[in-house]
């Protein structure tokens, strides 16, 4: 049986205690961090940048995952890439030209990740494969924390992972979005390697308890 990961993501945490919750995120048991970088353009809200991440690496060496939620995310890369970040996401809705920004994240060092909205197809994934080490899909309208899983990317992760098995690609498929104790099985067993979570860990006194409820071991 595949080890389910937990991406615990910091837009839920305490960020005025940002080293206790990443100690206790951690201890707790999670595979990587996650931190949604929103620029107020792409997304209706405004989040943090490279900045956390290297403060967040100097107290752990778990994986770092950066999902930019960014009109123009090819500036960033580099900065991310210094701050310690090991997985870095782009959205296909706003990349202009996806080879290049994500071999320009593989050259820096980090895994390329592409991230794609609910309504947007997974036809836009056709020439993307070779290039990109997971596919990061929203199951929530990206730009705020602690909405609604939407019911319909149930069938779309089905066939995402459908899709990923008949190329034989080796990458990893991460749902990000209303992702709790309640779906999680679900997902799982629909094809998700990664689960992001964000009140569903950080919202709760015991992330040691709530990290293995998302994998369910409790």
């Amino acid at each position: 049986m595949k080890h389910l990961l937990v991406a615990p993501s910091l837009l839920a945490c305490d960020l005025s205690r940002v080293a206790e919750e990443v100690a206790d995120a951690v201890a707790g048991g999670a595979d990587r961090l996650h931190f949604d970088v929103m620029d107020g353009v792409f997304v209706p809200n405004l989040t943090f940048g490279p900045a956390l991440c290297a403060a967040v690496r100097r107290h752990t060496s778990v994986p770092l995952d950066a999902h930019l939620m960014v009109a123009d995310p090819d500036p960033l890369v580099a900065p991310f890439a210094a701050a310690g970040t090991n997985l870095l996401s782009v959205h296909v809705e706003t990349v202009r030209h996806l080879h290049r920004t994500l071999t320009a994240i593989r050259e820096a060092g980090m895994r390329p990740g592409v991230a794609l909205n609910p309504a947007t197809s997974l036809a836009t994934l056709e020439e993307v494969w070779t290039w990109c080490d997971f596919i990061l899909l929203m199951t929530v309208n990206p730009g705020f924390g602690g909405q609604s899983f939407i019911p319909d990317c149930y069938d779309k992760l089905r066939r995402l992972r459908a899709l990923a098995d008949q190329k034989g690609w080796p990458g990893e498929i991460a749902v990000d979005g209303g992702v709790d104790a309640g779906n999680a099985s679900r997902l799982k067993d629909l094809g998700a390697d990664v689960l992001v979570a964000g009140t569903a860990v950080f919202g709760q006194g015991d992330r040691r308890r709530a990290i293995a409820a998302l994998r369910g071991d409790v």
